[in-house]
C-alpha cells in the first residue's frame, strides 16, 4: 500500500509539470519580453524586480509540491536585495538563484512535459490493453500489415498490459527521484551534488531522451511513414538535453565557472535561438521570424555582462581593500611573532652564550678545567641556537622551496607528517616565489590541522596548473567540521586572496574534508 502511495506521489509530481511548464512558457514570455522593451526606460528595473518576483513563487510552488509529494526538503534561495532603485536592478541580474530557478523551470516546462505525457500515454495504453478484448469491435488498431480484428489477436495485447505498467512505476520513480535531485540542486536545500552524480544524471538524462526518441520513430515507422511527426518531440528532447550539458560544462570548467550565472544564460539563450531556428526551417522557411527573439536574447544578455562587470568590479575593488588590510594585518602579526621567537629564543640562547664565554675567560687562567666545560657547553648553546634560526627561517620562507621548487617542498613536508600523505604535482616550470610559497604554506597549514583535529589516515595533496591559474588541493579521510572561519584558514585565506587567488573549504560533519586554493600563475 505504502509503495501504490509513492507512485501515486510521484506521477503526480510529474504530472502537475503540465500546467507548471504552461505558466512557466507564459511567465518567461511575458517576463523577458516586457523586460527588453522597458530595458531603456527606467520602468525596466520595475518590471524586472516583478518578474525575479513571479520567477520565485512559481519555483518555491514547485518547491513547495516537491516537499509535500517527494519528501525532499527544498527551499529557493530568496532574492537578493541592492540599495538604490539602480542597483536592485542590477542585483536580479546578478542574482545567481533567479537564474538557476528559471533553469529548473524550463526543464519542467520541457522534459517535465515531455516526460508527464510519456507516462500518462504509458499508463494509459497499458490499460488499453488490458481490457483490449472487450473493444477491439471499435478499434481499428493496426501494426504495419497485422490488424487486430480478431478476439485471439486482442488476446494477444493483453499481456503488454501488466509490462507496461510495471515499467511506467519503474520510469516513475525514477523520473521523480531524477527532478529532485534536479530540485535540490537548481533550487537549493542540500548539499551541492558531486561531480560523479551530476555526470551520472546527464547520462541517465541523454539515455532517457534517446529512449522515448527511438520509441517515437519506431511508433511513426510502424504506422506508416508518412508525415515525420516524431520532429516535434525530438527538438525538445534535444534542447532540454543540450541546456543540461551545457550547465554541467560550466559546473566543470574553472574559466565558466568563474562567470557562472552569464556563461550559463549565454549558453541558454544560444540553445533557444537554434531551437528557434530550426523550427523555422521545419515549417514554413518564409519570413525568418526567429532573428527577433534572438535579438531580444542578446539584449538581455549584454545587459546581464554589463550588470555582471559592473558588479564584478565594485567587488574587485571590495575584496583588494579587505585584502590589502588582511595582508598588513597579516604582516604585522607574523613580524610579532618572529620578533617574539628571537627574544624569547635564540637572543636569549646567544645572551647565555655569551655570559658562559665571559665566564671561561675568567677561568681560564685559574681553572682550565672550569673554562674548557663552559667553551663545551657554549659550543652546545651555539648548535641549539642555530637549529632554532633555521626553524625560525623556515617558518618564514622554507630552504628546499627556493632550491628545489615546489613539489620537492611538499614532497619533504608529506616525510615530515605523521599521517600518510600522497602527493601529487603536475607542473613543467617553476613558478613566481609568491605562488610557490603561498602554495606551500596551504598545504603546510591543511596538514597541520589534518594532524591535529581530522582524525585522519591518509591525506592527499594534488597541485597541477592550467594555462591561467594554479590549483592546489589537500582532501583527507577524516571526521570533517573543519572550522573555515578558524584563525589558520582565515590567515591562509587572507594570504592567497592578497594574490588574487580564491580558497574554497569542504568539510561536512563525518568527512571527508577539502581544501582548494586558486591561485593566479599567467605567464
Amino acid at each position: 500500500m505504502n509503495r501504490f502511495v509513492a507512485f501515486l506521489r510521484a506521477l503526480l509530481f510529474l504530472v502537475v509539470a503540465l500546467p507548471i511548464g504552461a505558466a512557466t512558457l507564459a511567465l518567461l514570455i511575458a517576463g523577458w519580453t516586457a523586460t527588453a522593451a522597458m530595458s531603456i526606460t527606467p520602468l525596466g528595473v520595475l518590471v524586472l524586480m516583478v518578474f525575479r518576483r513571479a520567477i520565485g513563487l512559481l519555483a518555491a510552488a514547485d518547491a513547495a509540491l516537491a516537499r509535500s509529494l517527494l519528501g525532499i526538503d527544498v527551499r529557493p534561495s530568496p532574492a537578493s536585495g541592492g540599495t538604490g532603485y539602480w542597483r536592485r536592478g542590477w542585483a536580479v541580474l546578478t542574482d545567481g538563484g533567479f537564474w538557476r530557478q528559471q533553469v529548473y523551470l524550463v526543464l519542467r516546462m520541457t522534459l517535465g512535459f515531455a516526460l508527464a505525457v510519456a507516462e500518462l500515454s504509458l499508463i494509459a495504453a497499458s490499460l488499453g490493453c488490458l481490457v483490449y478484448p472487450a473493444w477491439y469491435r471499435w478499434s481499428q488498431l493496426r501494426f504495419g500489415p497485422w490488424h487486430v480484428d480478431t478476439l485471439p489477436r486482442s488476446l494477444v495485447l493483453v499481456p503488454l498490459g501488466p509490462v507496461g505498467l510495471a515499467v511506467a512505476v519503474l520510469l516513475t520513480q525514477f523520473f521523480a527521484a531524477f527532478f529532485g535531485r534536479l530540485a535540490r540542486a537548481l533550487l537549493g536545500g542540500g548539499p551541492p551534488l558531486s561531480l560523479a552524480t551530476r555526470r551520472r544524471a546527464l547520462a541517465a538524462h541523454a539515455s532517457a531522451s534517446a529512449i522515448v526518441g527511438l520509441i517515437l520513430v519506431l511508433i511513426w515507422a510502424l504506422t506508416g511513414r508518412g508525415y515525420v511527426w516524431p520532429e516535434w518531440a525530438l527538438l525538445p528532447l534535444a534542447l532540454v538535453l543540450s541546456i543540461h550539458g551545457w550547465i554541467e560544462l560550466v559546473e566543470e570548467r574553472a574559466v565558466l565557472r568563474r562567470a557562472r550565472g552569464l556563461a550559463i544564460h549565454a549558453g541558454v539563450a544560444a540553445a533557444l535561438v537554434v531551437f528557434l531556428v530550426l523550427t523555422w526551417a521545419l515549417t514554413t522557411r518564409g519570413y525568418f521570424w526567429p532573428v527577433w527573439p534572438a535579438l531580444g536574447f542578446a539584449l538581455t544578455l549584454g545587459i546581464h555582462w554589463a550588470a555582471a562587470r559592473s558588479t564584478r568590479l565594485s567587488r574587485r575593488v571590495g575584496v583588494l581593500e579587505q585584502t590589502r588590510a588582511g595582508a598588513v594585518d597579516a604582516q604585522e602579526t607574523e613580524l610579532r611573532r618572529i620578533e617574539r621567537d628571537l627574544h624569547d629564543g635564540a637572543q636569549a640562547r646567544l645572551v647565555a652564550l655569551g655570559m658562559s664565554l665571559g665566564l671561561a675567560e675568567q677561568k681560564l687562567a685559574s681553572d682550565p678545567a672550569s673554562a674548557q666545560q663552559l667553551v663545551a657547553e657554549a659550543r652546545l648553546g651555539v648548535g641549539e641556537a642555530l637549529r632554532e634560526l633555521r626553524d625560525l627561517a623556515r617558518g618564514i620562507h622554507p630552504p628546499v622551496l627556493s632550491d628545489r621548487g615546489l613539489g620537492a617542498a611538499l614532497e619533504s613536508l608529506a616525510d615530515h607528517s605523521a599521517i600518510p600523505v600522497m602527493v601529487s604535482v603536475r607542473l613543467d616550470e617553476r613558478l613566481p616565489d609568491a605562488i610557490e610559497t603561498a602554495a606551500y604554506f596551504v598545504a603546510a597549514e591543511a596538514l597541520a590541522n589534518a594532524a591535529k583535529h581530522s582524525g585522519a589516515s591518509h591525506i592527499e595533496i594534488d597541485v597541477r596548473r592550467d594555462a591561467q591559474r594554479l590549483q592546489v588541493t589537500v582532501s583527507d579521510n577524516g571526521t570533517g567540521g573543519a572550522n573555515a572561519e578558524g584563525s589558520g584558514l582565515t590567515g591562509l585565506r587572507r594570504r592567497v586572496e592578497a594574490l588574487d587567488g580564491t580558497i574554497a573549504v569542504s568539510s561536512p560533519e563525518g568527512g571527508p574534508t577539502n581544501i582548494r586554493a586558486e591561485l593566479p600563475c599567467a605567464s
